[in-house]
């Protein structure tokens, strides 16, 4: 027993001294060889020089091969281009208002314009300030005429509505989000909050005026398409809900659901590219 255990590792000793001593083994593509190349590069005769083979790869070569798979960029190799979009943008135009400042159950159609500056800090997100202003008649009931008071002492000149002239203006601050992947349309939506202010004028029977005046939170949120004309010039349409809010004496405090849609201009600022020595002159082949 003792004799076939000392035989035993013998044998397992001299084979992990064969397997430490053998030579790393070639790649299959490589020590594969066809029966022609066979006959064409006979095996060296013992004991004789052994030529390296005509068609074998250089450590060069298989560096150079290995470099290419990997694709390492080179520092003068040229990026891709970032996206572009216009950092500033101006907008002004026209706006009409389907609105009820008053509270009186008829809605007024006023008309007015807006104004608006964005700075864009990508190119789906911009800061938005915009002012606006709309102004028109407003019909009120002659029963119920708040928020102007009672007759004594106001008594308007007719019945069974009286027309009160309408003021209203907008400071809103917001964040727009343009959708920046056509070529000629750019919808966007947008959401601002700010100050709103209106100012109702009536006159009675003994023609003397009687001003209401309030002004309260506005909140804004709505979209719009922006129709591309040139890289600077562009149509913008737009269709907003803004929600209004007043305290009036003969009222208190009221909120106000309108309409406001929006057709106007915009204007982009637009970054000249720089002319390179590569522009100037072609390439030779």
């Amino acid at each position: 027993m003792r004799k076939c255990l000392g035989v035993l590792a013998g044998v397992a000793l001299l084979w992990m001294l064969t397997w430490a001593q053998a030579p790393a083994q070639a790649p299959a593509s490589d020590s594969a060889q066809t029966p022609d190349s066979a006959t064409q590069n006979p095996a060296p005769a013992p004991g004789s020089a052994q030529a390296p083979a005509p068609n074998a790869p250089s450590a060069q070569a298989a560096a150079q091969a290995s470099q290419e798979a990997v694709r390492i960029p080179t520092p003068g190799a040229k990026q891709p281009a970032k996206p572009q979009f216009p950092r500033i943008e101006w907008s002004g135009g026209y706006d009409f208002s389907q609105a009820g400042f008053f509270n009186a159950g008829h809605w007024a159609q006023l008309d007015g314009w807006y104004a608006s500056f964005g700075l864009n800090g990508a190119s789906w997100l911009g800061l938005l300030v915009e002012g606006s202003e709309v102004f028109g008649n407003t019909r009120i009931p002659t029963g119920t005429p708040a928020p102007f008071p009672n007759c004594p002492p106001f008594c308007p000149l007719t019945s069974p509505t009286f027309n009160a002239n309408t003021r209203e203006f907008n400071i809103l601050f917001g964040a727009q989000f343009p959708y920046r992947k056509y070529q000629l349309w750019t919808p966007f939506g947008e959401l601002m909050f700010g100050h709103d202010g209106v100012r109702g004028q009536a006159y009675g029977i003994d023609n003397t005026s009687y001003s209401e005046v309030s002004s309260g939170l506005a909140l804004l949120a709505g979209g719009g398409l922006d129709r591309k004309i040139s890289e600077r010039f562009a149509l913008r349409f737009k269709a907003d809900y803004l929600q209004s809010r007043t305290v009036f004496p003969a009222i208190g405090k009221a909120k106000q659901d309108n309409l406001r849609l929006s057709v106007g201009v915009v204007i982009r600022s637009v970054k000249k590219k720089k002319r390179k020595l590569e522009d100037e002159t072609e390439m030779e082949p």
